[in-house]
Parts: structure tokens; C-alpha cells; sequence
């Protein structure tokens, strides 16, 4: 903890320890580098300044806030827990551990931190990072993901942690949470640690056994899948064809351009089918305007963007004819005609705002 005293990052929730601000703070560093995050965090707490004001967030400029830090589930469970705080606990953040872990998003580690931290009381926290330097210190030999190495890593933890009253914060739970997670990210990193710098090298057992290059174990790899997906691009009268994602599907609630994949649409004849029966006209995919690769979750993702055209024989027919095409669709719930500026505040993927980048200089030509 003197370490951590004198080599800690000065984050903004750290300047502020209240349970609102560390809340956000570890939702968006799940998954995501805290270099990442930071600006982030600035815009979030400057927009929703107090639980209730995100309660009252209008979903789609919450989305639209969030856009880029991906994970969009952890945007959206943020919005329900504060409407939870609110309805049952009159917009003040819970202080017990069971109501705190009863919030959406929420699992064993985020309560404990978030209590840790915010109130200084003795909840184990167990991350990446303290997995890393609590399975070194020990000597841990079994790979942390298995059962009976968490069930040890988490007995450790809570050993560990420091029963000093609330008010000596530095010396306390929350002193030393901070320090072991800090540890992990500046100094004990998961290749080639800096054991020379770390203040209970003497202490850590795969450092005097020489083991950091094997603990913590293997961890299996994520086996990532190839999927390729097909992007169209309408476009009329200076606007293009979007869809906002409906509940249940991939990046729901987010803004997009119509896409899709196996099994509905493994190549263009399947996508231009697939179009059909969504708008109720025959649809042609004309010229590829993009390949952009990207990863979701467990896929290698390859999206193939095309310009499309309303109506069997439009692609050269003029915008004149797509124009009238385009007025007498009746479109399904949730698409909708924008213009690039219109999108510029409406939540997109980050594969949709390239889709979007490449339109401002695309030539019109392209869409007849």
C-alpha cells in the first residue's frame, strides 16, 4: 500500500470514491484498457451527473454516449440498474451486498469492488490482475480459471484484506484492493514482470522459485470463428436505409445499416432475399463499396458492404425511379430513411460509422 501510495495512476474515480462514480468506472474497465476508458468516463459523468439523471437517459443517446467501448450489454444494464436504484432504493446507491449484487450487470467481483472502494469495508475482489499477482504470490500452479484454484484465489483474497476502520481509507480494504489491482496492471503484467519493482517480491512465490513465465497456468485460448456477413447500402435522395436493432440480437438498440449473415444470407442472392421479404420489393445488390474485418465476441468478422437498389431493373435507372421505388414501401418497425447528418447523432456500431465515413465520399453514381 505504500507502494501503491506513491506509484498509483491518478484516475478521475479515484479523485471522487463515491459508489455511483466507482460503479461506472468498473463496468467500463470490464473487458476495455483503462487508456480507453478515460475519456469515456468524463463525457458520462458530465452528461449523467447523478444515478437518477442516467435512470432518465433517453436509450439511444445513452447508446449513442457509450458508441466505440463496444460491449453494449454493459450500456444497457448500467440503465436498468440506475431505474432499479431508483424504483427500490429512492436513487441512492445500496450499501448492502446482496441488494448491490442483485443489480443488472452485476456479479461477485463488481459488488465487492465497488463497496471496497466507495466505502472502504472488507469484500475480496478478484480481476485479472489480482488473479495474476495473488496466483504468483502463492504459487499457484493449477490454471486460475479452474473451480478449485478460484475457490483458493478467492479464500486468499479475503485473507488478505486489511480489517481497519472506514476512516483509514489508505490503510484499509480499499487501500489494498487498489494497490493489488494496480500491481497487476503496472508492474506484475502477464509477460516478463517487473519483479525488480515489486514491493513484496520477497514475498511471492513464483518469484523465488523463478516461476512468472508459468503462473498463472494456461489459460485456453478463446477459438475464434470466422463469420462473413453482407452490409447494404441504399441510398435516395440523400438519404440511406437504417434499422435500429431490436431486443434480443446483436448490438440491440444500436442504429445500422441492413445486415446480415449465415444461415439467412451466406451469399448475395440470400441477402437480396432476405431483403425482399423485408421491405416487400425486389431488391439488387450492385457494386462491393468495402470489405471491413472486425472482431464480435468469439468471430473473426468479415463485412462486405454493397450498394443496393430497389426494384428488379433500378440500378440504372436513375435516382429519379428509386425515388418512387423508395415512396411506396411501407417500411417494417424500426428502419427508417436518414441522412448522413441525421446519423451523426444516432448510436451506430463502430462498423456502421465507417459505413457512414465511406458515404461522405462515395460518388452518388454508384447508387444509380
Amino acid at each position: 500500500m505504500k507502494w501503491f501510495a506513491a506509484n498509483a495512476r491518478d484516475l478521475p474515480w479515484r479523485r471522487d470514491h463515491s459508489a455511483y462514480r466507482v460503479w461506472v468506472s468498473e463496468i467500463m474497465c470490464q473487458q476495455t484498457q483503462v487508456a480507453t476508458v478515460l475519456p469515456y468516463f468524463e463525457r458520462f459523468l458530465e452528461a449523467y451527473p447523478t444515478i437518477a439523471n442516467l435512470a432518465a437517459a433517453d436509450e439511444a443517446e445513452l447508446m449513442r454516449m457509450w458508441e466505440g467501448l463496444g460491449y453494449y450489454r454493459r450500456a444497457r444494464s448500467l440503465h436498468a440498474a440506475a431505474q432499479k436504484i431508483v424504483a427500490e432504493h429512492d436513487g441512492n446507491f445500496p450499501t448492502s451486498f446482496d441488494d448491490v449484487l442483485a443489480l443488472p450487470g452485476i456479479g461477485r467481483y463488481t459488488a465487492g469492488a465497488i463497496l471496497s472502494i466507495s466505502r472502504n469495508e472488507a469484500f475480496p475482489i478478484l480481476e485479472g490482475n489480482t488473479q495474476r499477482v495473488f496466483s504468483r504470490w502463492i504459487g499457484l500452479n493449477v490454471p486460475p480459471t479452474e473451480r478449485e484454484s478460484q475457490a483458493r484465489l478467492w479464500e486468499f483474497s479475503e485473507l488478505m484484506l486489511p480489517r481497519r476502520s472506514a476512516d483509514d481509507r489508505t490503510r484499509g480494504p480499499a487501500g489494498f484492493n487498489q494497490a493489488a489491482m494496480e500491481l497487476g496492471a503496472l508492474v506484475c503484467s502477464p509477460r516478463n514482470p517487473k519483479c525488480d519493482e515489486c514491493p513484496v517480491a520477497s514475498l511471492c512465490h513464483a518469484n523465488l522459485f523463478g516461476l512468472q513465465d508459468e503462473i498463472p497456468g494456461k489459460i485456453s485460448k478463446v477459438q475464434y470463428e470466422s463469420r462473413t456477413e453482407i452490409a447494404a447500402v441504399f441510398r435516395v435522395d440523400d438519404k440511406v436505409l437504417v434499422r435500429t436493432l431490436p431486443k434480443g440480437v446483436r448490438f440491440a438498440g444500436m442504429v445500422d445499416f441492413p445486415r446480415e449473415g449465415p444461415p439467412v444470407a451466406s451469399d448475395l442472392a440470400g441477402m437480396e432475399s432476405w431483403l425482399a421479404v423485408q421491405l416487400g420489393v425486389e431488391v439488387q445488390l450492385g457494386m462491393k463499396l468495402k470489405t471491413i474485418k472486425h472482431a464480435v465476441t468469439r468471430y473473426r468478422m468479415t463485412l462486405q458492404v454493397h450498394a443496393a437498389h430497389l426494384g428488379v431493373g433500378q440500378m440504372d435507372a436513375g435516382e429519379a425511379a428509386a425515388s418512387t421505388v423508395a415512396s411506396s414501401i411501407a417500411l417494417p418497425e424500426g428502419w427508417q430513411w436518414a441522412t448522413l447528418d441525421e446519423l451523426e447523432a444516432m448510436p451506430m456500431s463502430v462498423t456502421g460509422r465507417k459505413i457512414v465515413g465511406l458515404l461522405k465520399d462515395a460518388q452518388p453514381s454508384l447508387f444509380g
